[in-house]
């Protein structure tokens, strides 16, 4: 059983940066690859960014790549989202999500945390 806490959105304005966390609770944490999805209102869950157990692996949705940065400290049960470049179009409630499968498909997530809420103002 792996319980997930996201922290850190807010309101801030285009071009600025946040810094998501996600704390993760049990001791299994390492074996999972960790992802961010988000969601807008009237829109579909979205997969954002994922990385491997290890962290040596990252994957992006193409709208984010080279602007947001995915990290692990396995230590630390903790999984960041470095979010740079700000755009109204990434205000959403962003998820921090565990999966033994692929971390960028939905259907393969096993935890989820209770979201974050992310709003970019123009």
């Amino acid at each position: 059983q792996v319980q997930l806490v996201e922290s850190g959105g807010g309101l801030v304005q285009a071009g600025d940066s946040l810094r998501l966390s996600c704390a993760a609770s049990g001791r299994t944490f390492s074996r999972y690859a960790m992802g961010w999805f988000r969601q807008a209102p009237g829109k579909e869950r979205e997969f954002v960014a994922a990385t491997v157990w290890s962290g040596g692996t990252t994957y992006y949705s193409d709208s984010v790549k080279g602007r947001f940065t995915i990290s692990r400290d396995n230590a630390n049960n903790t999984v960041y989202l470095q979010m740079n470049s700000l755009k109204p179009d990434d205000t959403a409630t962003y998820y921090c999500a565990a999966s033994n499968g692929s971390p960028w498909v939905r259907s393969q997530i096993d935890y989820w945390g209770q979201g974050t809420q992310v709003t970019v103002s123009s």
